[in-house]
Protein backbone atom coordinates (compact mmCIF):
# COMPACT_ATOMS: atom_id res chain seq x y z
CA UNK A 1 0.00 0.00 0.00
CA UNK A 2 0.86 3.49 -0.62
CA UNK A 3 1.85 5.29 2.91
CA UNK A 4 1.82 8.74 4.50
CA UNK A 5 3.29 8.73 8.18
CA UNK A 6 2.55 11.33 10.52
CA UNK A 7 5.09 10.91 13.31
CA UNK A 8 7.83 12.97 15.67
CA UNK A 9 10.26 11.73 17.80
CA UNK A 10 11.67 8.02 18.44
CA UNK A 11 8.69 6.67 18.33
CA UNK A 12 7.97 7.70 14.99
CA UNK A 13 11.50 7.38 13.98
CA UNK A 14 11.04 3.49 14.55
CA UNK A 15 7.53 3.52 13.40
CA UNK A 16 9.12 5.01 10.04
CA UNK A 17 12.32 2.85 9.99
CA UNK A 18 9.92 -0.22 10.15
CA UNK A 19 7.35 0.56 6.91
CA UNK A 20 10.96 1.37 5.48
CA UNK A 21 11.82 -2.26 6.03
CA UNK A 22 8.05 -3.21 4.85
CA UNK A 23 6.32 -4.07 2.10
CA UNK A 24 4.70 -0.75 1.66
CA UNK A 25 5.63 2.24 0.04
CA UNK A 26 6.34 5.31 1.95
CA UNK A 27 5.17 8.15 -0.26
CA UNK A 28 5.30 11.49 2.21
CA UNK A 29 6.05 11.90 5.68
CA UNK A 30 4.81 14.62 7.89
CA UNK A 31 6.54 15.55 10.86
CA UNK A 32 6.84 18.56 13.70
CA UNK A 33 9.73 21.00 13.71
CA UNK A 34 12.22 20.54 16.38
CA UNK A 35 11.71 21.86 19.20
CA UNK A 36 13.48 22.91 22.40
CA UNK A 37 11.30 22.30 25.00
CA UNK A 38 12.26 19.59 27.73
CA UNK A 39 9.81 17.00 26.31
CA UNK A 40 11.06 17.59 22.92
CA UNK A 41 14.55 16.86 23.23
CA UNK A 42 13.99 13.70 24.87
CA UNK A 43 13.81 10.56 22.36
CA UNK A 44 14.49 13.21 19.95
CA UNK A 45 15.97 10.50 17.05
CA UNK A 46 14.63 12.70 13.84
CA UNK A 47 11.48 11.51 11.44
CA UNK A 48 12.89 14.50 8.87
CA UNK A 49 16.42 12.87 8.96
CA UNK A 50 15.49 9.60 8.20
CA UNK A 51 12.89 10.11 5.70
CA UNK A 52 15.22 12.41 3.65
CA UNK A 53 17.93 9.55 4.00
CA UNK A 54 15.95 7.32 1.97
CA UNK A 55 14.48 10.08 -0.43
CA UNK A 56 11.11 10.57 0.80
CA UNK A 57 9.52 14.04 0.29
CA UNK A 58 8.87 15.56 3.43
CA UNK A 59 6.83 18.22 4.86
CA UNK A 60 6.71 20.52 8.43
CA UNK A 61 4.27 21.16 10.73
CA UNK A 62 2.77 22.33 13.89
CA UNK A 63 -1.00 21.32 13.03
CA UNK A 64 -1.86 19.03 10.22
CA UNK A 65 -4.61 21.13 8.92
CA UNK A 66 -4.16 23.77 5.70
CA UNK A 67 -4.61 23.54 2.08
CA UNK A 68 -0.96 22.74 0.94
CA UNK A 69 -0.94 19.75 2.70
CA UNK A 70 -4.80 18.23 1.74
CA UNK A 71 -2.96 19.11 -1.90
CA UNK A 72 0.27 17.47 -0.63
CA UNK A 73 -1.72 14.58 0.24
CA UNK A 74 -3.56 14.28 -2.91
CA UNK A 75 -0.76 14.53 -4.96
CA UNK A 76 0.60 11.30 -2.60
CA UNK A 77 -2.58 8.95 -3.19
CA UNK A 78 -2.14 7.35 0.03
CA UNK A 79 -4.08 4.11 0.55
CA UNK A 80 -3.82 5.00 4.11
CA UNK A 81 -2.40 7.52 6.84
CA UNK A 82 -0.31 6.41 9.44
CA UNK A 83 0.38 8.40 12.60
CA UNK A 84 3.14 8.04 15.45
CA UNK A 85 3.50 10.53 18.54
CA UNK A 86 1.54 13.28 16.17
CA UNK A 87 1.36 15.88 19.13
CA UNK A 88 -2.04 18.03 17.66
CA UNK A 89 -5.34 17.31 16.31
CA UNK A 90 -5.84 15.86 12.39
CA UNK A 91 -8.80 16.68 11.75
CA UNK A 92 -11.85 14.66 9.82
CA UNK A 93 -10.38 15.62 6.12
CA UNK A 94 -6.78 14.63 7.02
CA UNK A 95 -7.75 11.61 8.71
CA UNK A 96 -10.40 10.39 6.62
CA UNK A 97 -8.66 11.29 3.31
CA UNK A 98 -7.63 8.09 2.30
CA UNK A 99 -9.55 4.93 1.25
CA UNK A 100 -8.13 2.82 3.99
CA UNK A 101 -8.66 5.53 6.45
CA UNK A 102 -6.04 6.61 9.52
CA UNK A 103 -4.46 3.91 11.57
CA UNK A 104 -2.75 5.73 14.71
CA UNK A 105 -0.29 3.91 17.13
CA UNK A 106 -0.47 5.21 21.13
CA UNK A 107 1.37 3.82 23.56
CA UNK A 108 -1.37 2.57 26.26
CA UNK A 109 -3.38 -0.49 26.43
CA UNK A 110 -6.88 1.67 25.01
CA UNK A 111 -9.05 2.40 26.18
CA UNK A 112 -7.32 3.08 29.46
CA UNK A 113 -4.91 6.37 29.38
CA UNK A 114 -5.57 8.04 26.50
CA UNK A 115 -4.59 11.43 26.01
CA UNK A 116 -0.53 11.95 27.06
CA UNK A 117 2.19 10.82 28.67
CA UNK A 118 0.45 7.49 28.77
CA UNK A 119 3.50 5.71 30.82
CA UNK A 120 4.46 7.96 33.15
CA UNK A 121 0.66 7.78 34.26
CA UNK A 122 -0.02 4.24 34.11
CA UNK A 123 3.49 3.92 36.30
CA UNK A 124 2.22 6.26 38.82
CA UNK A 125 -0.57 4.36 39.24
CA UNK A 126 0.43 1.47 39.93
CA UNK A 127 -0.28 -0.47 36.92
CA UNK A 128 0.55 -3.97 36.03
CA UNK A 129 0.48 -3.72 32.75
CA UNK A 130 1.43 -1.18 29.77
CA UNK A 131 1.40 -1.64 26.19
CA UNK A 132 0.50 -0.15 22.75
CA UNK A 133 -2.51 0.20 20.73
CA UNK A 134 -3.03 0.09 16.82
CA UNK A 135 -6.64 1.85 16.02
CA UNK A 136 -8.53 3.45 13.47
CA UNK A 137 -9.07 7.19 13.94
CA UNK A 138 -11.72 9.07 14.39
CA UNK A 139 -12.76 12.25 15.76
CA UNK A 140 -12.27 11.41 19.32
CA UNK A 141 -8.54 11.19 20.65
CA UNK A 142 -7.31 7.99 20.69
CA UNK A 143 -11.03 6.56 20.38
CA UNK A 144 -11.25 3.92 17.06
CA UNK A 145 -11.55 0.67 16.70
CA UNK A 146 -8.57 -1.70 17.81
CA UNK A 147 -7.25 -3.24 15.13
CA UNK A 148 -3.54 -4.74 17.12
CA UNK A 149 -2.53 -4.29 20.89
CA UNK A 150 0.29 -6.15 22.74
CA UNK A 151 1.15 -5.57 26.42
CA UNK A 152 3.98 -5.43 28.43
CA UNK A 153 4.42 -6.18 32.34
CA UNK A 154 5.64 -3.78 34.77
CA UNK A 155 7.91 -5.18 36.71
CA UNK A 156 8.49 -4.23 40.83
CA UNK A 157 11.55 -1.76 40.01
CA UNK A 158 10.64 -0.10 36.91
CA UNK A 159 10.92 3.15 35.77
CA UNK A 160 9.52 5.07 32.34
CA UNK A 161 12.62 4.48 30.76
CA UNK A 162 12.54 0.85 31.39
CA UNK A 163 8.54 0.73 30.23
CA UNK A 164 9.60 2.60 27.20
CA UNK A 165 12.43 0.19 26.09
CA UNK A 166 9.72 -2.43 26.51
CA UNK A 167 7.57 -0.74 24.58
CA UNK A 168 9.34 1.02 21.51
CA UNK A 169 9.94 -2.43 19.78
CA UNK A 170 6.26 -2.59 19.92
CA UNK A 171 5.25 0.69 17.54
CA UNK A 172 6.56 -0.50 14.27
CA UNK A 173 5.58 -4.29 14.81
CA UNK A 174 1.54 -3.18 15.78
CA UNK A 175 2.13 -0.94 12.67
CA UNK A 176 3.16 -3.75 10.30
CA UNK A 177 0.65 -5.90 11.82
CA UNK A 178 -2.15 -3.24 11.74
CA UNK A 179 -1.50 -2.25 8.15
CA UNK A 180 -1.39 -6.42 6.89
CA UNK A 181 -5.22 -6.50 8.31
CA UNK A 182 -6.27 -3.25 6.54
CA UNK A 183 -4.08 -4.24 3.34
CA UNK A 184 -6.75 -7.61 3.23
CA UNK A 185 -9.75 -5.90 3.66
CA UNK A 186 -10.27 -7.30 6.91
CA UNK A 187 -12.30 -4.66 8.94
CA UNK A 188 -13.27 -7.00 12.28
CA UNK A 189 -11.56 -4.32 14.27
CA UNK A 190 -12.42 -3.87 18.32
CA UNK A 191 -14.69 -1.48 19.38
CA UNK A 192 -13.46 0.32 22.29
CA UNK A 193 -15.54 0.05 25.46
CA UNK A 194 -15.84 3.61 26.11
CA UNK A 195 -17.00 2.61 29.80
CA UNK A 196 -13.60 1.82 30.63
CA UNK A 197 -11.69 4.80 28.80
CA UNK A 198 -9.58 7.44 30.38
CA UNK A 199 -7.87 10.28 29.19
CA UNK A 200 -5.06 12.14 30.38
CA UNK A 201 -3.72 15.57 30.59
CA UNK A 202 0.34 16.70 29.36
CA UNK A 203 3.05 16.49 32.41
CA UNK A 204 3.90 20.01 33.86
CA UNK A 205 5.70 21.44 36.13
CA UNK A 206 2.79 20.72 39.04
CA UNK A 207 2.69 17.14 38.21
CA UNK A 208 6.73 16.65 39.58
CA UNK A 209 5.65 18.37 42.72
CA UNK A 210 6.11 16.21 45.63
CA UNK A 211 2.76 15.93 48.25
CA UNK A 212 4.35 14.38 51.33
CA UNK A 213 0.61 13.20 52.28
CA UNK A 214 0.82 10.31 49.25
CA UNK A 215 1.22 6.91 50.70
CA UNK A 216 5.44 6.21 50.43
CA UNK A 217 4.57 3.45 47.88
CA UNK A 218 2.95 6.21 45.43
CA UNK A 219 5.53 8.30 45.84
CA UNK A 220 8.34 5.88 45.27
CA UNK A 221 6.33 5.23 41.89
CA UNK A 222 6.68 9.33 41.27
CA UNK A 223 10.39 9.19 41.56
CA UNK A 224 10.56 5.80 39.16
CA UNK A 225 8.28 7.10 36.71
CA UNK A 226 10.27 10.98 36.69
CA UNK A 227 13.60 9.07 36.05
CA UNK A 228 16.36 10.32 34.01
CA UNK A 229 15.72 11.44 31.22
CA UNK A 230 12.73 13.26 32.60
CA UNK A 231 13.08 16.09 34.44
CA UNK A 232 13.16 14.74 38.23
CA UNK A 233 9.99 15.15 40.96
CA UNK A 234 10.62 17.77 43.53
CA UNK A 235 10.41 19.09 46.88
CA UNK A 236 11.78 22.32 49.27
CA UNK A 237 14.05 21.90 52.19
CA UNK A 238 15.48 25.06 53.84
CA UNK A 239 12.93 27.09 51.10
CA UNK A 240 14.87 25.66 48.22
CA UNK A 241 14.41 23.43 45.38
CA UNK A 242 15.36 19.74 45.75
CA UNK A 243 15.12 16.68 43.90
CA UNK A 244 14.57 13.03 44.79
CA UNK A 245 16.44 10.90 42.20
CA UNK A 246 16.37 7.98 43.32
CA UNK A 247 14.15 6.46 46.87
CA UNK A 248 12.40 3.07 47.50
CA UNK A 249 9.72 2.42 50.33
CA UNK A 250 10.99 1.73 54.12
CA UNK A 251 11.72 -1.44 55.56
CA UNK A 252 10.43 0.11 59.21
CA UNK A 253 6.50 2.05 60.00
CA UNK A 254 8.10 5.91 60.59
CA UNK A 255 4.93 7.89 62.55
CA UNK A 256 5.06 11.55 62.52
CA UNK A 257 3.96 14.80 60.14
CA UNK A 258 4.36 14.28 56.88
CA UNK A 259 7.85 15.53 55.24
CA UNK A 260 9.21 14.85 58.42
CA UNK A 261 13.14 14.35 57.74
CA UNK A 262 12.99 11.45 60.46
CA UNK A 263 15.70 8.67 60.83
CA UNK A 264 18.53 7.08 58.39
CA UNK A 265 17.59 3.81 56.98
CA UNK A 266 20.09 0.95 55.07
CA UNK A 267 21.65 4.01 52.32
CA UNK A 268 18.88 5.91 52.92
CA UNK A 269 16.81 8.59 54.78
CA UNK A 270 13.17 7.95 55.85
CA UNK A 271 10.80 10.89 54.98
CA UNK A 272 7.58 10.47 56.97
CA UNK A 273 4.86 10.17 54.44
CA UNK A 274 1.23 9.05 54.24
CA UNK A 275 -2.37 10.92 54.98
CA UNK A 276 -2.21 7.80 57.90
CA UNK A 277 1.53 8.80 59.68
CA UNK A 278 0.23 10.49 62.53
CA UNK A 279 -1.50 6.97 62.93
CA UNK A 280 1.73 5.36 62.79
CA UNK A 281 0.33 3.29 59.86
CA UNK A 282 2.39 4.20 57.16
CA UNK A 283 6.01 3.44 55.90
CA UNK A 284 8.26 6.55 55.48
CA UNK A 285 9.64 6.97 51.61
CA UNK A 286 13.30 6.43 51.91
CA UNK A 287 15.53 9.07 49.72
CA UNK A 288 18.65 7.46 48.38
CA UNK A 289 19.92 10.14 46.11
CA UNK A 290 18.86 14.09 45.68
CA UNK A 291 20.08 16.75 43.53
CA UNK A 292 19.89 20.32 44.54
CA UNK A 293 19.17 23.43 42.90
CA UNK A 294 22.54 24.01 41.49
CA UNK A 295 22.19 20.62 39.96
CA UNK A 296 24.41 18.75 42.26
CA UNK A 297 23.95 15.32 43.07
CA UNK A 298 24.49 13.98 46.66
CA UNK A 299 23.30 10.73 48.03
CA UNK A 300 21.13 10.99 51.07
CA UNK A 301 23.36 10.56 53.82
CA UNK A 302 25.93 13.13 51.93
CA UNK A 303 22.74 15.60 51.89
CA UNK A 304 20.95 15.55 54.96
CA UNK A 305 24.17 15.64 57.83
CA UNK A 306 21.30 16.02 60.42
CA UNK A 307 17.86 14.97 60.72
CA UNK A 308 14.93 16.76 61.48
CA UNK A 309 13.01 19.38 59.51
CA UNK A 310 10.92 19.35 57.16
CA UNK A 311 10.34 18.90 53.18
CA UNK A 312 7.64 20.78 51.86
CA UNK A 313 5.50 21.48 48.54
CA UNK A 314 6.34 25.24 48.75
CA UNK A 315 9.16 27.08 49.67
Amino acid sequence: MRVVMFGFQTWGHRTLHALLESEHDVVLVVTHPRGEGAYERIWADSVEDLARENGIPVLIREKADDDDLMLALKEAEPDVIVATNWRTWIPPRVFGFPPKGTLNVHDSLLPAYAGFSPLIWALINGEKEVGVTAHMMDETLDAGDIVAQEAVEVGPRDTTKDLFDKTLPLFGKLTVEGLARIAKGDKDFIRQDRSKASFFHKRAEEDLRIDWTWEAEELDRLVRAQCAPYPSAFTYHRGRRLEIVEAQVSQAVYGGTPGRIFYREGDGVAIVAGAQARRGRSKALLVTKVRTDEGVELTAHEYFTRMGGYLTARP
